[in-house]
């Protein structure tokens, strides 16, 4: 049979055709000149029909009018239109990306030459962002971005700060900053909003606050309302997700998206493709996971079922095949319980480990046959390894050495490993290594790959290592307030945050590591810093200038 043709604009709206009996159904498209791509079939009493779909990127000479998919949900439409909508629905979310190779990415890097970075450094967040300090390091250090270069050290006189080679903004958070200051600024007479937080940094949300962005939901995917609090249902009329309009721009963050948030913009009739920021690292996982899955692999997504990467990834991971997240090396051993579990206990002991983690469908005796790892980018590298290893000699106890490849994915194992990620931990783990009296990790309460960044100084220096936000955090050399992360807890610890002394003991001229995570900007390293110089006397803190000076000497 014929297939049926469906031609979508950029902003995702469907041509249609209204008849003489005032319903609507699917336009006449002619084939020739445009490319096409399979979204679905339909299966009706004609028989089985491919449906395919083309894109339409400028005004073009077509019969028709163009409809959003919810708009036509108010309409009366044809049988032939109610049948197709249906059958594509679980496939709204491919419409923007069709067409794309498996070599090219929704948003790559730019490339230094391309950075826009004045788009946000202004007069209203210069002190958010900019700092010669973290400049002359990065320009001095960093001398390639995916190697680890030594620290630097730079003497204030009464106190040392040493400071790894890469640290703060990695490129994808850069490029998804820089798209969200660019498109408020391109569009002052339009609403745009962000999906989520740009970032888990709370003063980089509240600056792009303060320029007009919004945000729809919670990092935990909670709906918002315009005055900024959550509402307690999907369906409330008053959050900002059921006020959006076609004239509104959404760009989705970093982090990515999931499909069904995706489907949920197509459905409004909001152009996505061009407002997606989603890091390439992030989408390179998805690709990964893709293969995975085509080669019969059931996808295991090391990561934190409630982190907005994870819940995307686990989301395009589960359109290709089954998926389950794996928080931690705990929980891998209870899946190798299930893995070498006999055939009657299996199901029972599957559901008591990882309710709620499992796509649809999803059948723990044949499921777990085959298994492959990707990764939450921001975690340790180690961790995704050791669990691989682990789940190795799980598939090696079962099914014999011979055997393992044919049941776990090891060509390239950890290669979806986030490089930016991992070349802040290696840069960190040559600074441990130095003589070090304290250490300070800066980021947002909810960042992940800060927490790992804090947890490998915490390991070398036990309580020496503190987690703060920002310079407010110290009080005095004897008072920081040291936030407690909730990783691994069953229930939420009784205090969140501590007051404890920045030094273990009293120190002459002591040395401290600082560092940032993924999203903190070099700014808030600078106050930091100016904040430590604070508490020793004037005189006996040498001037930056003169830090600078000697530092590119030196280096």
């Amino acid at each position: 049979m014929d297939p049926i043709r469906l031609l979508f604009n950029s902003s995702n709206h469907l041509l249609v055709t209204s008849s003489d009996d005032g319903s609507y159904t699917l336009a006449q498209v002619e084939p020739e000149g445009r490319n096409w791509h399979v979204l679905s079939e339909l299966q009706s009493a004609k028989g089985r029909q491919s449906i395919l779909c083309a894109l339409v990127f400028e005004e073009c000479n077509v019969t028709g009018e163009w409809y959003t998919i919810d708009r036509l949900g108010d309409l009366t439409l044809s049988g032939d239109l109610r049948q197709v909508l249906q059958a594509i629905d679980e496939q709204l979310y491919r419409i923007p990306y069709l067409g794309m190779g498996e070599n090219e990415y929704i948003y790559r890097f730019r490339t230094t030459k391309e950075r826009n970075r004045s788009v946000y450094i202004d007069g209203q967040s210069e002190a958010l962002y900019q700092s010669a300090l973290c400049l002359a390091i990065k320009e001095a250090r960093r001398t390639k971005e995916k190697s680890s270069g030594e620290p630097a050290v730079l003497d204030f006189g009464a106190v040392s700060y040493v400071i790894p080679s890469h640290f703060g903004f990695c490129l994808g958070v850069q490029n998804a900053i820089e798209r969200a200051y660019e498109t408020v600024a391109q569009h002052p007479n339009r609403r745009v909003f962000m999906l989520s937080e740009l970032i888990h940094n709370p003063f980089v949300n509240e600056d792009l606050l303060a320029r007009g962005l919004r945000y729809l939901q919670t990092d935990k995917g909670l709906p918002l309302r315009a005055d900024g609090s959550i509402a307690t249902s999907a369906d409330d009329p008053t959050t900002l997700w059921n006020q959006l309009t076609e004239e509104d721009i959404v760009i989705i963050p970093a982090f990515g998206a999931t499909n069904e948030d995706k489907a949920r913009l197509i459905r409004r009739g909001l152009s996505i493709r061009e407002n997606d920021a989603t890091c390439m690292l992030v989408e390179k996982v998805w690709k990964a996971a893709r293969r995975y899955a085509q080669e019969g692999y059931t996808v295991l997504i090391h990561g934190k079922s409630e982190h907005e990467e994870t819940k995307a990834t686990f989301s395009n991971s589960s359109s290709h095949g089954p998926a389950l997240m794996l928080r931690n090396m705990e929980h891998a051993r209870r899946l190798a319980e299930v893995i070498q579990a006999e055939t009657s206990e299996k199901k029972a002991l599957f559901e008591a480990s990882f309710a709620g983690l499992y796509s649809k469908g999803f059948d723990p005796l044949k499921d777990l046959e085959r298994i492959a790892v990707v990764n939450q980018t921001t975690l340790l590298r180690n961790e995704t390894l050791t669990i691989i290893e682990y789940l190795r000699d799980v598939i090696a106890c079962k099914y014999g050495e011979s055997e393992v490849a044919e049941h776990l994915w090891s060509k390239g194992k950890g290669d979806t490993l986030c490089y930016a990620t991992q070349v802040n931990q290696d840069a960190l783990h040559k600074a441990v290594e130095q003589s070090i009296d304290a250490a300070l990790v800066v980021g947002g309460k909810n960042s992940s790959n800060t927490y790992q960044l804090y947890r490998v100084c915490s390991e070398r220096f036990g309580e020496a290592a503190h987690y703060i936000q920002s310079e407010d955090n110290l009080r005095s050399l004897d008072s920081v307030r040291h936030y407690i992360f909730p990783y691994n807890l069953t229930a939420a610890p009784a205090t969140v945050e501590e007051d404890r002394p920045l030094f273990k003991q009293v120190v002459d001229k002591p040395r401290i590591l600082l560092t940032g995570g993924a999203s903190c900007p070099d700014g808030i390293i600078q106050q930091v810093i100016h904040r430590i110089n604070s508490f020793f006397p004037s005189n006996q803190i040498r001037p930056v200038q003169e830090i600078l000076a000697a530092f590119r000497s030196d280096t």
